[in-house]
């Protein structure tokens, strides 16, 4: 069936025509074709290898508009023929030639082979690809879209395929944001690294309700809260629940030391995380006793407010430019040292994965005050 269209209705400039058309009818009629062919490629019986091709040939009737309208191609692909699951490319095409980036089919179907079950031992393989192109004339001045037709289906039967995806990396950052915060990505601090790992996190924050982490500073869809963690200890008494929306829910308002492990299995990364008391302990010079993790007496105050500060003893003795003033969070199987920081300028400093840091001299007598709020902090 054909539908009558008036060229003044598009006035987006949707649609363009030849200038002989335009010469001859001042308001030209655009045509709802009914279908168009994807043409079978000539060596369609041959191996296709995608890791060693650049591109597929893809030609096609143009559909019928009426005229010689501006049409974009879109390829989709998919591993069956009734297109009951598919990737589209992300190339469009305004010529019924299009060279096709191999690359690009080749990480189309990884994709569907991985959601299948295929993981990477099974590749290389030989399979099946079917492919079919949606036409379109773009969308309106009010979003929607004009002239969207599909092709007939083809198909590619020898198709010697390599794994395409990248590989999946635990994360760089991860940041925690949630009620605490006013859920607002610029109020969020970085995790840190614990020393000597490249996926062990860990956070001083204070929780008050609702939680969520990410390794971006948006909601990107990466978000984890309680669904998304594969498992959550409360060592604390945070009192964790889920709430109806899937957020991370700390029951019992406070300071808390937050220590993600994320693993990679498969082609997912994995989320342990452990709620731990809000322990900050001095060690070495100041203690004036020993370098034994958690001395008795030296552990921090915790402040009992958001965005109160976390204040030391009195330094018993002095430290001095060989030592330093020394203080770390405790994580459960690691050194003091491979979670430690110091106050450099009024700014907590984490060691996280780099050496040693610069050593801060103080008299016996003075405090360490932080702020793990906004990470700053003072000795006097």
């Amino acid at each position: 069936m054909k539908k009558s269209i008036i060229f003044a209705s598009l006035l987006a400039g949707v649609l363009m025509f030849s200038s002989c058309d335009s010469d001859r009818d001042d308001n030209p009629v655009l045509n709802e074709p009914t279908a168009f062919t994807l043409n079978v490629p000539a060596y369609v019986n041959t191996v296709y290898d995608l890791e060693n091709s650049k591109t597929l040939e893809l030609t096609c009737s143009q559909p019928n508009y009426g005229y010689a309208a501006a049409t974009t191609y879109t390829v989709e692909v998919s591993t069956s023929q009734d297109f009951s699951a598919f990737e589209t490319l992300a190339s469009t095409y305004t010529t019924a030639k299009m060279n096709v980036a191999a690359d690009e089919i080749a990480v189309a179907a990884t994709t569907l082979k991985v959601a299948e079950g295929a993981v990477d031992a099974d590749f290389p393989m030989e399979t099946a690809l079917y492919f079919r192109l949606k036409a379109s004339l773009g969308n309106d001045q009010f979003g929607n879209e004009l002239g969207a037709i599909y092709s007939n289906v083809i198909s590619l039967p020898n198709v010697k395929l390599h794994f395409a995806l990248p590989p999946v990396l635990v994360p760089e950052n991860l940041y925690i944001i949630g009620n605490h915060n006013g859920w607002d990505w610029t109020k969020c601090l970085p995790m840190t690294l614990v020393w000597g790992t490249d996926n062990v996190f860990w956070r001083m924050t204070y929780l008050d309700g609702g939680w969520k982490f990410n390794s971006a500073l948006s909601w990107d869809g990466g978000e984890v809260g309680y669904d998304g963690a594969k498992e959550i200890v409360d060592n604390a008494g945070a009192n964790i629940s889920r709430s109806d929306d899937g957020n991370i829910v700390a029951g019992n308002p406070g300071w808390y030391l937050v220590v993600i492990t994320a693993n990679v299995v498969g082609r997912d990364v994995q989320y342990a995380v452990s709620i731990n008391k809000p322990e900050v302990w001095m060690i070495g010079d100041v203690t004036g006793i020993s370098w034994t993790p958690r001395t008795e007496g030296w552990q921090l105050e915790v402040p009992a407010t958001a965005d109160g500060e976390f204040v030391s003893p009195a330094f018993a003795a002095p430290a001095t430019a060989e030592n330093g003033v020394r203080v770390y969070c405790p994580i459960e199987g690691h050194d003091p040292w491979h979670s430690e920081f110091m106050v450099f300028s009024e700014k907590i400093v984490y060691r996280a994965t780099g050496g040693d840091q610069e050593r801060v001299t103080a008299p016996a007598g003075q405090k360490l005050y932080l702020n793990f709020s906004n990470d700053t902090g003072r000795i006097e």
